[in-house]
């Protein structure tokens, strides 16, 4: 009596692991997506820093721009526009009780590997209410 595994039964197992291998692949893409996410949150962080200290300093947050979040193109402020240091652009708008920041993901000319497509993490902030509400389209 011979002992061993048939053809089919080899197939079968080849095609179980496959697919196991692709769904892993795949939660794995995703789960490196989220930790580049990591540095739009943290930059959106200081942002939000920075225009707490705006706000204290002026009573309002009107006229808190991207210049005044330290938004730009120079090599050591936030990034404006995708560069190889960065996963994300950046910017920012204010209404007088607090302001909405935007990070964008980069699909050619950030830091590679660029994503796919240009998917969002915001964060606005109304200081007088004392929120922070986080949103977007990337499930950062």
């Amino acid at each position: 009596m011979k002992r061993g595994f048939t053809l089919l039964e080899l197939l079968v197992v080849i095609i179980i692991i496959g697919v196991l291998a692709t769904l892993g692949i795949q939660q794995y893409g995703r789960m490196i997506e989220r930790a580049r996410g990591a540095e739009a949150r943290m930059i959106l962080g200081q942002i939000r820093s920075t225009a707490a200290a705006y706000r204290l300093e002026r009573g309002s947050c009107t006229g808190f721009d991207n210049t005044a979040a330290g938004i730009g193109t120079g090599a050591d402020q936030i990034p404006s526009a995708c560069r190889a240091t960065h996963y994300f652009s950046y910017t920012v708008s204010s209404t007088a009780n607090g302001f909405t920041a935007t990070a964008t993901r980069c699909t050619t000319g950030g830091k590679t590997p660029n994503g796919s497509s240009p998917l969002t993490l915001t964060l606005t902030t109304d200081f007088n209410a004392g929120t922070d509400t986080w949103g977007g389209t990337g499930g950062y």
